[in-house]
């Protein structure tokens, strides 16, 4: 595995990737010119997303979602993200999905949101191999009022594809257990679990979300290594931690690849799997973060059957679902 052929061709499982911040940048810009929306102060010269840190950052992801209005916009962003991971190698992506954009908390809405979205997710599997999930999010910056409403959403619509829901956005806002009543609701609800800790809010954020909210697994979680018990207490308690190397990169939290602690959390034994997070705003893909891995760590095709492994495992799927995964899995074995 050496060239970048190799790592596209790798079968991945990403369970990390945030729907609207999947969206590449000319989708963006082309719906903006479609819908007469001026979105020019959020790109560079050459097209990217254009942001300063991790704070900006956010004002520009919510400044993208503005063209973003109906069920059609949805699917259509939905065919584009797709088509991005399908040809990068992914066979199943999680998604957050945030009823906070997607009708702004109205179940009437998000229900017609949801179903566009799945609609496109289904023809996307037929066409392209991909097997897509929701996990639903509700915005940690909006409030814990705010993400009642998205948890009442996630309830009502959980289910074979609707299967998790979580917390992002930024993480000193608030605590945990400001939100512990949605979390609550939504596992009695049936869903799985997961928050997004430890990477702006240090090892007591991880500790917090665990405690608090009652996660099976932690969105980045990688600041953990600052705290050798608690990486000790997440691989004796199996909890996953989805990891996006390329994103905590370009936002600064390490310098580089050599330098992100995945490497040191996984001979500790902590379960980890790799995902990319919002992909056009930090220039990656799924096969690069592959590349770019192989290259800090010399991780080998055996080392990335491990990590793929672990994240079928972790998958917020059912076991039928997880069969096929694996059967396809053993093909390319």
């Amino acid at each position: 595995m050496t060239e970048a052929a190799d790592f596209a061709a790798f079968p991945k499982l990403e369970l990390h990737l945030h729907h609207e911040g999947a969206a590449p940048p000319e989708f963006i810009r082309r719906l903006a010119g479609e819908k007469k929306v001026d979105l020019g102060g959020i790109f560079d010269e050459q097209g990217h997303y254009a942001y300063e840190d991790f704070w900006h950052f956010l004002k520009v992801y919510e400044a993208a979602t503005e063209v973003l209005k109906t069920p059609e916009d949805y699917a259509r962003l939905t065919t584009a993200v797709l088509e991005e991971s399908a040809a990068s190698g992914v066979i199943y992506t999680e998604t957050f999905l945030s009823p906070d954009f997607c009708g702004g908390r109205d179940l009437g809405a998000w229900k017609e949101y949801l179903h566009a979205i799945r609609e496109a997710a289904d023809r996307a599997e037929r066409d392209l191999g991909i097997t897509m999930r929701g996990i639903i999010t509700c915005i940690r910056h909006f409030g814990p009022d705010k993400a009642r409403e998205t948890a009442r959403c996630a309830a009502e619509t959980a289910g074979d594809w609707i299967t998790g829901f979580g917390i992002a956005g930024d993480e000193k806002a608030g605590k945990p257990k400001d939100f512990a009543w949605s979390f609550d609701m939504c596992r009695e609800a049936g869903l799985q679990l997961t928050a997004h800790a430890g990477e702006w809010g240090g090892p007591q954020s991880i500790k917090d979300a665990l405690d608090d909210l009652k996660v099976s697994r932690i969105g980045h979680g990688v600041r953990a290594i600052e705290d050798l018990e608690l990486v000790d207490r997440l691989a004796e308690e199996g909890i996953i931690l989805e990891v996006c190397p390329g994103s905590n990169v370009a936002l600064g939290i390490y310098p580089n690849t050599r330098c992100h602690p995945i490497e040191m959390l996984r001979e500790r034994g902590v379960k980890v799997t790799v995902s990319t997070d919002d992909p056009p705003f930090f220039h990656s893909t799924m096969a690069k973060e592959y590349e770019a891995l192989h290259n800090a760590f010399g991780w080998d095709e055996e080392v990335f059957g491990q990590i793929t492994q672990t994240a079928l495992e972790a998958a917020f799927c059912d076991a039928a679902t997880k069969e096929k995964l694996a059967k396809r899995l053993e093909t390319r074995a």
